[in-house]
């Protein structure tokens, strides 16, 4: 390389940790001192480096990023979704990075353009909205804005008459917002100074915020609130939620002064959620129920003793998420690790479900069913080849509409192939893995590969089409794009979930690393050209997986990777810390504390070698704080024994999810596929 840079070489400050008789000797714990010019030099000279290296790759990611713009329609649009009178619906405009929130009354008429994302993002590094909702006389509009990646929102109002902001302006949220059916009262969550969500306060549009009355204040550092509104908008829920515990209260939305009442009274371990219809609240809840089943009470004796069974439970199918309507329930389940809606008939007592026939795919209930007295339902279709569909369907005929087809310009499903398959694991499991690749491929360890986990939480990673990564672009160039749903997410129900937290965790990446030797063994990766990918906990993921198995694993790529393990699960004063105790453990316990050292990546690196890294963060996420990355990767440089390059990239001025801006994202997208296309031989 011309110019050549030097290697960023972090100062070592050795300290000394000691916990149930054991010292742990940590020479780059300083920084996470942000504030010290020494950290801001270090992660600049980082950045540096980053672009250094990725400055003779220049033309291949700007081709990556041509060939993704290229394929988005650049002025598409929701498909406009009834609510009162109106039809609202999201829009972009052509070389606009944001959003347009708009509106047409259902008679027809002028768009009206609720609120425009593009002008709030201007001279700004990073802008993201939430809770974009309007009031029950949809006159007036509430909206989040957080313009640093902190997730620190405030909330804006807006009269929709005036097209005027009022003074009513609200900081220091998590950007949850409820309107009450009065149309001038208003509930939001405020954060703590750790940004925990943890208290509920009402507020009346037009009175100063100092005068905000306080609803619920959570006590409970492992619990976070959350707020919504009741399909019927009959209520409003605050929601207390740990890992493996719930507690809900309830407002009655039409006399919004009137005290909280609480659901069920929390018992540690029982988990549930409520909606209201009719003259019942409905309950989702693991009670006896591993994958949880959905029950109902009456609005005057809430407690479980009086729960009822509507849907049983059947230990094979797992209840995800479900929605009311006033005539329907409407469930998204999955069976064998596959999605599927069942609906129910309220007045009939019938019930029936939807599946589908593809290998691998994806269906979810839409955002945007607003209606409560309807008998439509929106559902959105999309497969790893297919693109997304909105799809129609009537609850009462079952005849099913397709309202839009996603363009994707140059897009064909035809020339690719997405295949399930299942790989046996280190203890005899069964392994979902979902694999997409071009039709005609052969399967002679020739391909290059692209591995992606993630593995906790119980998260599910749907097997969606891939519109925010655009994985074709790899594919394309002849790579296998592989998805390994391990265990430690919720693909197969909660027990995959249960079989690789706390003193199980490392199932988890046991059945990565399964799925990364099934790929080269049965011929579809090449032996030398397997990258891996993960974000966040999918970032532990790699570096526990790295570590294990430098020799399997030719590029690893960890986006805002949670590494540090036992230093964040010490401090308390981390946002996320107590909650998590109940997936991870509490390292104060002895037992937890030495199991988790012993997978933490920060703490498990050693002097030998290890594949190619590329590493992202950014400066400002509360959830992955910078300095685990920036750690990580120094002591990887002070202690690899290979030649192989190391990069790691500070965003700035984002947090969690990196750049906000719709081509912003596809151009942080290119540059990493660039990088490791560079890195298997292809060059164009």
């Amino acid at each position: 390389m011309k110019n050549k840079i030097s290697i960023p070489k972090a100062p070592q400050k050795l300290k000394n940790l000691e916990l149930h008789g054991d010292i742990r000797v940590d020479p780059f714990f300083w920084l996470r001192e942000k504030e010290n010019p020494e950290t801001l030099k270090y992660l600049n000279a980082e950045n540096a480096y980053y672009e250094a290296h990725m400055k003779p790759l220049a033309s291949l990611k700007d081709k990556l990023f041509k060939e993704m713009k290229a394929r988005i329609k650049e002025d598409d649009s929701s498909v406009p979704a009834p609510y009162g009178e109106y039809l609202y619906y999201t829009r972009y405009k052509k070389g606009k990075q944001y959003s347009y929130e708009c509106r047409k009354l259902k008679a027809g008429g002028k768009e009206q353009i609720l609120l425009d994302k593009n002008v709030l993002a201007k001279g700004k590094k990073y802008c993201d909205v939430t809770s974009v909702k309007v009031s029950p006389e949809h006159d007036l509009l509430s909206y989040c804005a957080d313009f640093d990646g902190s997730e620190r929102y405030t909330v804006y109002f807006k009269d929709l008459t005036t097209n005027k902001l009022l003074k009513d302006t609200i900081p220091n949220c998590n950007g949850a917002v409820a309107f009450a059916e009065d149309n001038e009262t208003v509930f939001y969550v405020r954060l703590d100074e750790n940004l925990r969500p943890y208290q509920v306060y009402r507020h009346k549009l037009g009175n100063p915020v100092e005068q905000d009355e306080l609803v619920y204040h959570e006590k409970d550092a492992k619990q976070f609130l959350g707020l919504s509104k009741s399909a019927s908008h009959n209520f409003i829920f605050i929601g207390s939620y740990g890992k493996i515990t719930s507690e809900v209260w309830y407002l009655d939305a039409h006399n919004p002064s009137l005290p909280a009442r609480c659901i069920q009274p929390r018992i540690e371990g029982l988990e549930y959620d409520v909606d209201h219809a009719g003259d019942k609240f409905w309950i989702r809840t693991n009670l006896e129920a591993q994958n949880f089943k959905i029950m109902t009470t009456s609005l005057l004796a809430t407690e479980k003793d009086h729960w009822k069974d509507f849907v049983p439970h059947k230990p094979e199918i797992f209840v995800g998420e479900f929605h009311l309507f006033k005539n329907f329930l409407v469930l998204g389940e999955r069976e064998n690790g596959l999605p599927q809606v069942r609906i129910f008939d309220l007045q009939k007592k019938k019930d029936h479900t939807i599946k589908f026939k593809d290998a691998a795919f994806n269906v979810s209930i839409t955002p945007d069913n607003y209606e409560y007295k309807t008998e439509n339902l929106r559902l959105n279709y999309s497969s790893p080849i297919t693109v997304p569909t909105i799809l129609e369907y009537n609850m009462r005929t079952k005849a099913t509409k397709t309202l839009k087809t996603k363009q994707v310009k140059g897009h064909k499903s035809t020339n690719y192939v997405c295949e399930r398959v299942w790989v046996t694991g280190h203890d005899g499991t069964q392994i979902p893995m979902v694999l997409t690749y071009k039709k005609g491929l052969k399967k002679n360890k020739t391909n290059p590969t692209y591995l992606y986990g993630y593995g906790s939480y119980g998260a599910i990673i749907p097997d969606s089409f891939p519109e925010r990564r655009d994985i074709f672009r790899l594919v394309d160039r002849g790579c296998v794009f592989a998805m390994a749903h391990i265990r430690g997410g919720g693909e197969m129900g909660r027990q995959w979930y249960e079989d690789a937290k706390f003193l199980k965790k490392t199932n988890t990446f046991k059945d990565f690393i399964s799925c990364a030797e099934y790929l080269k063994y049965k011929g579809y990766s090449h032996p030398q050209k397997l990258a891996i990918a993960g974000g966040s906990a999918g970032g532990m993921l790699m570096g526990a997986c790295m570590n294990m198995r430098p020799d399997l694993f030719d590029v690893v790529v960890a986006h805002v990777p949670f590494v540090d393990v036992v230093n964040t699960m010490l401090d308390k004063d981390l946002p996320l810390t107590q909650t998590e105790y109940k997936e991870w453990g509490n390292p104060e316990d002895r037992e937890y504390y030495f199991y988790m050292k012993s997978y933490s990546p920060y703490d498990n690196i050693e002097e030998k070698n290890y594949p190619t890294l590329y590493v992202t963060c950014g400066l400002n996420d509360p959830r992955v704080t910078y300095w685990e990355p920036a750690k990580w990767v120094a002591k990887l440089r002070d202690k690899k024994t290979d030649d192989n390059l190391i990069i790691f990239k500070t965003n700035m001025g984002a947090g969690h999810f990196g750049s906000s801006g719709r081509f912003d994202h596809l151009y942080e997208n290119a540059e990493e596929y660039a990088f490791v296309l560079n890195h298997f031989g292809i060059k164009k």
